[in-house]
């Protein structure tokens, strides 16, 4: 059986990187790291991944980002994947976004930047607690 996938999404390529190192180091080879730079291309990756049978649990998201914003980008991937754990990893969301988020998208967590790797960890931990 495929392995399940936590999926970062940020359009700053030094943050994407710096995620799946970290959560690579804490989780191994319990999971596969996929990485986006949009939310456009993160809705690709998801449904091709998601066609090939592997099950995404987790998608930490940027909130500012060209195009679609994150809590945007959350609410469309909750209405199609309602079982994904989301998380918001920002550092400029207004309270208002972040609310959208809880409301519409059953956002699991907002984690502000700069993150400390535990509060990522214990993030993504209470959210697979929940699946």
């Amino acid at each position: 059986m495929a392995k399940p996938v936590i999926l970062c999404v940020d359009d700053e390529k030094i943050i994407r990187d710096s995620l799946k190192a970290q959560l690579k180091e804490k989780f191994g080879s319990l999971y596969m790291f996929e990485v986006a730079e949009s939310a456009d291309d993160a809705m690709e990756v998801i449904d091709e991944l998601t066609e090939e049978g592997y099950d995404i649990r987790i998608v930490v998201s940027d909130w500012l980002m060209p195009g679609v914003k994150g809590d945007d980008f959350l609410i469309n991937l909750h209405k199609k994947y309602p079982k994904i754990v989301k998380l918001m990893l920002t550092g400029q969301a207004n309270e208002e976004a972040v609310t959208r988020a809880r409301k519409h998208a059953n956002l699991h967590q907002c984690i502000h930047k700069p993150w400390s790797e535990t509060e990522l960890v214990d993030a993504i931990n209470s959210g697979i607690a929940q699946i």
